[in-house]
């Protein structure tokens, strides 16, 4: 058993004069906007009515291969009995380039590897978009950045339509109705209550491996129950909560095929531990039913995974062609400095262009007549904290140091020491120089709808003022080995920094970090882990500090709200419940979750910004988390391809990937190339060529 200390014992009696000087003069200072950056791109505001709509067409059409080789030899039943009865129309009007034409394949390369396709027993398929590609969600955002304003709101995906009740605590939901699965089987209710009741609301299972798919992420008390096969019927605690039509889309709601996943669960095999559920299903597991619009086909462990076309998906074209456009998807395992290399060098088609180190070289080779890939920059919705473990009541079961480092980043002081004893104008500088880079004083990202600069209280560069209120603290280096000790005879003030190795940019600043903290005597010691190892330490509080990048809640607000605050048990990032169940809140926590759910709890959208006015302002006073730097993200995309958005952001409401409508992404014909590893072939089909 671990132990619970109290190591800072009477720390916070021991204000000295050095301190109250430190409290007596301004701290604060002009946050610098952002610089100017020639390169970005804007998109085309649109209503959600002009991107899609569900209808019946007169008729349907596929590629002429599947008919010739498939339907007419009886093995596939024709196309329009494999649609809904009012599939998902995409609107001509809305697409770059226009109605696309069938073919070709798009590559990526990740840097991560699968562990399976149990998606909803919180298995990773390994990122860089694998997960998008084969889950649908009942709502959708990731087109969302082009949604106009005053019409935001999730766009229907597997849920076609909705209504509130009068009192507005209801949601009635309305599913497509005769969609299937990958493998013809019926997508209906039993597949959204499966993973409503057997892994969100089971507490055994991680739903989804990013840990969004925990029960208080829709709400507190919220129940849902299946009206008939197609119906689903929301109850929530507050009145109107719209935010949650947002957690509803990727990651934290899309359901499996409950027909495969099920007969694996230990509530209906009592053979089966729920590890064995999690991993019934490993990466060799080829023709895993899905509802996205590509299936797994082929996977070389730290080579390759190949996904074709689906025969059952469900969204179209203006003309009924069946999408998607693109035969194959390729998944190159590799690393992810090394995607943006490859898609540089045409090698691969596509990248989310995030590591800062990289862009100089980008943008030189994309200027050149021959390159064979574009860059399309967009905002500045990449940004990076400091985040400190807040949870003083046992998340992580920490021990006597481990306890001690949490009272610390409990105190205000100690955590404004932190902030302005970082230098973030060199930390920017050290990833990348020129106008990429912004300083980020931590809270809403600067460009963002709600980020307003009054409301942000910014702590500038100021060692000897952080030394200062150390000093004050008590922490002194009563030893003389350079390294400031906890008072009342503690040891050295020895901190674990937790970063990801997967990317450069996350090591880099973590370096740039220890660094800046030697001259406040402080030791900092990274943690260096890779992918699910870091996730898996982050998510059961196994870290004292971590850099990380902060997702969407900071980006656009509506989508992870919960997020923002401790709101439920284990709904934040950096201060989940104790061995006893609650989240021990200091007082400005409390505001912020206070602030936050009334922002739930409203629609009125001058409200709301005042609302997050107020969040700022309570956050960034109180250094929630220690901003680093926030810089703006680039697609790379290889030149064959059309129907790319402009603006298309690698993340806002959702990564790139979703972004783009990948599903409408084509290649003129003149300009396909012959990638397809497996081609005719349909995943599951019977007398189809390939790995089954």
């Amino acid at each position: 058993m671990r132990k619970h200390a109290m190591a800072l014992g009477g720390a916070g009696l021991m204000l000295g004069v050095s301190l109250l000087a430190v409290q007596a003069q301004e701290l604060t200072g002009e946050l610098p906007d952002p610089p100017a950056f020639a390169a970005q791109s804007e998109p085309t505001f649109v209503s959600i009515s002009e991107i899609m709509e569900y209808k019946a067409l007169p008729e349907y059409h596929e590629p002429d291969w599947v008919t010739s080789k498939y339907v007419d030899a009886g093995t596939l039943p024709p196309v329009a009995e494999r649609l809904p009865e009012e599939p998902l129309v995409f609107k001509t009007a809305n697409m770059p380039d226009g109605m696309g034409v069938y073919g070709d394949t798009l590559r990526h390369v990740i840097g991560g590897r699968p562990e399976g396709w149990n998606y909803i027993g919180g298995q990773s398929q390994g990122w860089g978009g694998i997960d998008i590609g084969l889950s649908e969600c009942l709502t959708r955002t990731g087109p969302l950045f082009t949604v106009k304003a005053d019409e935001l709101e999730p766009m229907p995906n597997l849920a076609k339509s909705w209504e509130w009740s009068e009192d507005g605590h209801e949601l009635t939901m309305h599913l497509i109705e005769g969609a299937k699965w990958s493998d013809g089987d019926p997508f209906d209710a039993e597949d959204v209550m499966f993973y409503w009741e057997d892994n969100v609301q089971d507490s055994n299972v991680s739903a989804v491996p990013s840990g969004t798919g925990t029960p208080e992420r829709f709400g507190v008390d919220t129940t849902l129950e299946a009206i008939d096969a197609y119906t689903i019927k929301w109850t929530f605690k507050e009145a109107f909560p719209t935010q949650y039509l947002y957690a509803m889309a990727y990651d934290s709601f899309c359901p499996g095929p409950s027909h495969i996943l099920k007969p694996e669960h230990p509530k209906y095999n009592a053979d089966n531990s729920y590890d064995d559920y999690k991993n019934a299903f490993p990466p060799e597991f080829m023709n895993m039913p899905v509802m996205g619009a590509w299936v797994p086909v082929e996977y070389r462990p730290d080579d390759i995974i190949a996904m074709r076309r689906n025969p059952y998906y469900w969204k179209v074209d203006e003309a009924g062609n069946q999408l998607p456009y693109l035969n194959e998807l390729h998944y190159r395992l590799s690393t992810w400095a090394d995607r943006d290399v490859q898609a540089v060098a045409g090698s691969g088609d596509f990248s989310n262009l995030e590591q800062a180190e990289s862009y100089v070289e980008a943008l030189r080779r994309s200027a050149e007549e021959t390159a064979p890939a574009r860059l399309q920059f967009g905002a500045r919705t990449i940004g990076y904290a400091l985040r400190m473990n807040l949870s003083g009541n046992g998340w992580g079961e920490p021990d006597e140091r481990e306890q001690a480092i949490r009272e610390l980043n409990r105190n205000l002081d100690f955590r404004k020491a932190i902030t302005i004893a970082v230098d973030r104008q060199r930390l920017g500088e050290s990833l990348v120089r020129g106008p990429f880079t912004a300083i980020y004083p931590g809270g809403l990202y600067a460009g963002t709808t709600y980020f307003d600069k009054a409301s942000t209280v910014y702590y500038p560069h100021d060692l000897e003022a952080a030394n200062t209120l150390l000093d004050g603290l008590g922490l002194a280096d009563t030893d003389g080995n350079g390294i400031r000790n906890l008072p009342d005879g503690g040891g050295d003030v020895e901190i674990t920094l937790l970063a990801n190795t997967d990317y450069g940019t996350d090591t880099n600043l973590a370096e740039g970090v220890i660094a800046q903290m030697e001259p406040l005597g402080i030791r900092v010691i990274a943690s260096f882990q890779a992918g699910t190892a870091r996730d898996d330490k982050a998510q059961s509080g196994q870290f004292d500090w971590a850099v990380e990048r902060q997702g969407a809640e900071m980006v656009s607000v509506v989508q992870g709200t919960t997020m923002l605050a401790p709101t439920g048990p284990r709904t934040h990032p950096f201060h989940k419940a104790g061995t006893d169940g609650t989240v021990d809140l200091l007082p400005f926590e409390q505001e912020l979750v206070d602030t936050v759910n009334a922002f739930i709890a409203t629609s009125d959208n001058a409200e709301r910004a005042d609302l997050m006015k107020q969040y700022q302002r309570i956050f960034t006073e109180n250094v929630y988390s220690v901003g680093l730097t926030q810089y703006p993200g680039a697609l790379i995309v290889n030149k064959r391809f059309a129907n790319i958005p402009e603006g298309a952001p690698i993340f806002m409401f959702n990564w790139a990937e979703d972004n783009i409508i990948r599903e409408r992404v084509f290649v003129p014909a003149d300009a396909q190339g012959d990638f397809e590893l497996h081609p005719e072939m349909l995943p599951g089909a019977p007398g189809s060529a390939g790995p089954m």
